[in-house]
């Protein structure tokens, strides 16, 4: 009765190793994506500043020449 699989098919330790590993490799995932998020935050923030969004004013100009 110990071996009874469930619908996953899984035993019940098989499951709990599987968990671990899930748990494990969502935690190293979320951890990429903290570090990704804090490096692309510092080279370009969401938010505009004081100024605004003062930085893209040469983009126009930018796209007028090149149209």
């Amino acid at each position: 009765m110990a071996d009874q699989k469930s619908l996953s098919g899984l035993t019940e330790e098989e499951a709990k190793e599987f968990h671990k590993i899930y748990r494990a490799s969502f935690g190293v995932f979320v951890a990429i994506v903290v570090v990704a998020h804090i490096l692309v935050w510092s080279w370009r923030p969401w938010l505009p500043g004081v100024n605004g969004y003062s930085m893209l004013d040469g983009v126009n100009t930018v796209i007028s020449f090149l149209a």
